[in-house]
């Protein structure tokens, strides 16, 4: 039997590609969401894969949403950590609630998942972690301070906590994508869009499955020495 997988987010956009790439390496996934029911259960109902409706940013509602999934399932031993929200604004505008909003899920989100499956994975020494934080990240995007912050906070996490799992057999490490063809990319005015795709020297967005195989990839036994490391993902928009 294969391995359990957490995809957080993952029934839409990049998580959807994750999940449904996952599913297809021979993992067995538990797709996570936070609200859209409708969303969900065409997913679940097109790609087979279970789903489970949480917040990430409640850890009493993490904890009890992994114990539903190990029951279910078995033993998680995969976590993809891709639930994000945005609440765009510039600084001198953002609200305390903006900035909240943002932190509680985008990074709060990764101590709420993964602290629950932590000892499991130690006591089995094995275990992935994979966190998908993103280019703002790392170079910053104006509009995007709450966002930003956050997805830097990931890289932090990613660099401690790997060093921590290592000698337990598990490894954490994160990839950077950059801007992905999602329906939400997809969904701005065309001008934006070329407007973004002239900064990008590959010349094109990006394909959430081109994500999907970079997270199958560190999840594999294939990738057990890399631990600790950012996978940047972004058509050479900013090299690191």
């Amino acid at each position: 039997m294969g391995r359990v997988a957490i995809v957080t987010g993952g029934t839409r956009g990049i998580g959807a590609a994750i999940s449904k790439a996952l599913k297809a390496a021979g993992y067995i996934v538990a797709a996570n969401y936070a609200g859209n029911d409708e969303a969900a259960a065409a997913f679940s109902a097109q790609t087979g894969i279970a789903t489970y409706k949480w917040s990430v940013a409640d850890y009493d509602a993490c904890t009890q949403g992994i114990a539903k999934v190990e029951a279910d399932l078995g033993p998680v031993e995969i976590l993809v950590n891709n639930a994000g929200i945005t609440r765009d604004g510039m600084f001198h505008k953002m609200t305390r609630e903006q900035w909240s909003e943002v932190m509680a899920t985008n990074l709060d989100g990764l101590f709420n998942m993964t602290h629950p499956l932590w000892n499991g994975m130690r006591t089995r020494k094995f275990g992935r972690v994979i966190n998908i934080s993103s280019i703002n990240g790392q170079k910053g995007q104006m509009g995007q301070v709450n966002y930003s912050a956050a997805k830097a906070g990931d890289l932090g996490f990613t660099k401690a906590l790997a060093q921590e799992g290592a000698f337990k057999g598990i490894t954490v490490n994160a990839i950077c994508p950059g801007y992905i063809g999602t329906d939400m990319v997809m969904a701005v005015p065309e001008s934006v869009r070329d407007s973004i795709i002239a900064q990008i020297p590959v010349g094109r967005l990006g394909e959430p499955d081109e994500i999907a195989r970079c997270v199958v990839f560190l999840t594999s036994d294939d990738a057990g020495f890399i631990t600790g490391s950012t996978l940047t993902a972004n058509g050479g928009q900013f090299v690191v």
